[in-house]
């Protein structure tokens, strides 16, 4: 099975994919946290502006680790109705989890952006970076948020994904995805180092790149 080394290494593996996107003066934007050192080597490659798109999943009542949708930034959601509908997931239940998330998004784009203002995206080529996806629905929140601050285009970036996963992500224009194995299981599983990224990281290295 073929995997990254780590995520500084998948970073580069994408910026030679998104090569062509150099002269459209495109905005990183990293879901954080694993996203944030991937994207940090695609922003320095292509010399492009960096940021945080702070988005979170919407875990299906007794099993968080399974996506029933996401929550992102202006209170942008995803569902996904499949899982909804397979689980019998009520609606008050799935109103619960947006409200909960929801404040989780506002108090960590307190904290990640330190203050500054989210990015305008109007007329540009907005990146959207994460280490990887199961289900895609973070990542299609964080791109319709994009799509919604009046990017011009949306580019979904990232290392690996199952491949029914890239097919379909109607909030962006392209996807780009270096790896997308039949056997997928977890996202970590593609990655020799697959260390938890904590804020504290996550703020450095943006802070690191602003200077």
């Amino acid at each position: 099975m073929e995997r990254f080394t780590d995520r500084k290494d998948a970073g580069r593996r994408l910026a030679a994919r998104l090569a062509e996107h150099d002269g459209e003066d495109p905005i990183v934007l990293a879901l954080p946290r694993g996203g944030v050192p991937v994207a940090v080597e695609i922003a320095r490659a292509l010399d492009a502006d960096l940021d945080v798109l702070v988005v979170r999943k919407l875990g299906v009542p007794g099993h968080e680790e399974v996506a029933m949708g996401a929550v992102g930034e202006d209170g942008t959601s995803v569902l996904n109705e499949d899982v909804i509908g397979m689980g019998a997931i009520p609606a008050s239940a799935v109103t619960a989890a947006r409200e909960r998330e929801g404040a989780e998004v506002t108090h960590r784009v307190d904290l990640l952006r330190e203050g500054r203002p989210a990015p305008a995206l109007a007329g540009r080529t907005a990146i959207i970076v994460d280490d990887g996806i199961a289900t895609g629905a973070t990542a299609r929140a964080g791109c319709a948020i994009a799509r919604a601050r009046g990017a011009a285009r949306v580019v979904l970036a990232v290392p690996v994904a199952p491949p029914d996963a890239v097919t379909h992500v109607p909030e962006a224009d392209e996807v780009i995805c270096v790896l997308t194995p039949e056997s997928f299981m977890a996202v970590g599983m593609h990655y020799l180092d697959f260390a938890q990224v904590s804020d504290e990281e996550v703020i450095e290295q943006l802070r690191a790149f602003r200077a």
